[in-house]
């Protein structure tokens, strides 16, 4: 067998290199998964008992609020999402989530589901997810949800009634866990309020279609 000549040697020590190299890469940080506490929705005393069927849809969002990572914005005008951290799913998918379940919750309504389940719906609750994120305010991070919805009527596709709702919820400190525990705390306020106008305002809208 010939012998390799040292310039194939030399060839072939690089590529061993080379190749031992691109083995050690770097380690990826662990992603700590979270998902917002929620609490069994209680009805409240003004809320009408309907027997009418409800689809409530994805809410809208723009790309970086449609996102699993959780949003920062530290200064005015700075985006950024904490590090090593991430909902459980896109926010849009966790709100749709806290009202399905809520409704469900409240006894108030005669069905709830997601399109595509197969339910036919009396009215569609629809909407844009405009802040799902975590505010610093005078260095104490608040967490700010902020939804617009709209009630539809499916046969003609009329807005029965439309409104914005938002809420702020201070975390007790900077750490993500306290971040998250805020974010449960004004997700269950917005879900109370717009299950609350919801059923309200699908039952007038009824009322005035009744023969």
């Amino acid at each position: 067998m010939p012998t390799p000549s040292p310039s194939r040697l030399a060839i072939l020590a690089v590529l061993v290199a080379a190749l031992a190299g691109c083995s050690v890469l770097p380690k990826r940080e662990p992603i700590q998964v979270y998902e917002p506490q929620r609490t069994p929705q209680q009805a409240q005393a003004d809320w009408p008992s309907v027997d009418w069927a409800l689809l409530v849809a994805k809410p809208a969002a723009g790309q970086q609020l449609d996102s699993e990572r959780i949003t920062v914005r530290p200064d005015a005008g700075a985006v950024q999402v904490y590090q090593a951290a991430a909902w459980s799913d896109p926010a849009p998918e966790l709100l749709q989530t806290a009202l399905v379940r809520g409704f469900q919750d409240s006894g108030r309504i005669l069905a709830v589901a997601r399109p595509g389940s197969g339910v036919h719906g009396d009215y569609s609750l629809q909407s844009d997810l405009r802040a799902f994120e975590s505010v610093y305010e005078g260095g104490t991070p608040q967490a700010v949800i902020e939804i617009h919805a709209r009630l539809v009527h499916p046969a003609d596709g009329s807005v029965v009634a439309a409104r914005t709702f938002r809420e702020v919820e201070p975390a007790a400190g900077t750490e993500v866990p306290e971040v998250v525990a805020a974010f449960s705390r004004a997700l269950d306020r917005v879900r109370g309020q717009v299950i609350g106008w919801t059923l309200v305002e699908g039952q007038r809208h009824r009322a005035k279609r009744a023969p």
